[in-house]
């Protein structure tokens, strides 16, 4: 695959006339959905307008928008019919593929029970069990987005005053603080940092990967985490951002304020912090049909 990716590049290079940061993120697109289709074990050749549904329903699990799935989509349109033209494969998976449409849906919520099971079913005998269970605490208890957490560096981490500094959606910077339980974690998998060597440039980043040595993916931290999840026998449609909405979800039920939420959350607008108050009204019905039936 790596062969094609880099006749891809020449090809828009050469052929298409595209700007430099148009190449570069149909690239970049192009890039993160071979890593995706490597880790499914699938090939090129094998895919289907099922799988690149699937790979849009990991996508937007992951957090990225509407607007930014339509531009993945244009790029692996593009890539596929490159693969087409050169005789790679005979059929366009993508000619159906059609853009993504913007919806709202409330996101699926985990209880601390089954947050708990999600992090006794990690084997911390494999040598990325502390790393994992440090990220799944680090999403849960200080409500990251996923590409937050792994782009945070060990300079982000203020651990003696209990906070840590984050960088979030426009390079916009905010402080969260940070829980006994997290930081534990956090030196649990420090303990075992110490025995890697990482590529340069990847000195600061505080999870990387045991093989490759450089800071995980996205992708890498969804697929452990649904892993971790069937493991445990949730079965629920449970992504890194699902740990967020858990986050948010359980501070509002203890009596947060909605202001505070929001800034934790680094949500620029108010609006998009107050779905919570419509989740925190769904988990109170179901707790009244639960215990009064009769009202259902």
């Amino acid at each position: 695959m790596q062969r094609q990716l880099k006749e891809y590049a020449s090809y828009l290079y050469l052929e298409q006339g595209l700007s430099e940061n148009t190449r570069e993120a149909y690239c970049r697109d192009v890039r993160q959905f071979a890593e995706y289709v490597e880790k499914e074990d699938k090939t090129l050749e094998s895919i289907t307008l099922d799988d690149l549904h699937q790979y849009s329903f990991v996508l937007t699990d992951l957090g990225i928008s509407a607007r930014s799935l339509g531009r993945i989509h244009s790029s692996l349109r593009s890539f596929f019919r490159f693969l087409v033209l050169q005789k790679y494969i005979e059929t366009d998976p993508t000619e159906l593929l059609e853009s993504p449409k913007k919806t709202k849906r409330l996101p699926e919520v985990l209880t601390i029970e089954e947050i708990n099971a999600i992090q006794a079913s990690i084997d911390l005998s494999q040598p990325e069990g502390h790393r994992d269970r440090a990220i799944i605490e680090m999403l849960y208890s200080c409500g990251l987005r996923v590409s937050e957490l792994c782009n945070l560096k060990i300079s982000d981490l203020f651990l003696r005053e209990d906070f840590i500094r984050v960088r979030g959606k426009g390079n916009k910077e905010r402080l969260v603080p940070i829980s006994a339980t997290a930081k534990r974690e956090l030196e649990f998998w420090f303990a075992e940092r110490q025995q890697l060597s990482p590529k340069a440039g990847e000195e600061d980043y505080v999870f990387i990967s045991h093989r490759r040595c450089q800071h995980l993916s996205r992708i890498t931290v969804f697929h452990n985490i649904k892993r971790y999840a069937e493991a445990a026998g949730i079965n629920k449609n449970i992504s890194p951002h699902t740990f967020r909405h858990s986050f948010a979800t359980h501070l509002l039920e203890g009596g947060a304020n909605l202001r505070a939420i929001q800034q934790m959350l680094g949500h620029e607008n108010i609006t998009t912090t107050e779905i919570y108050t419509h989740i925190d009204r769904n988990y109170l019905r179901q707790q009244l049909i639960e215990h009064f039936p009769q009202f259902s």
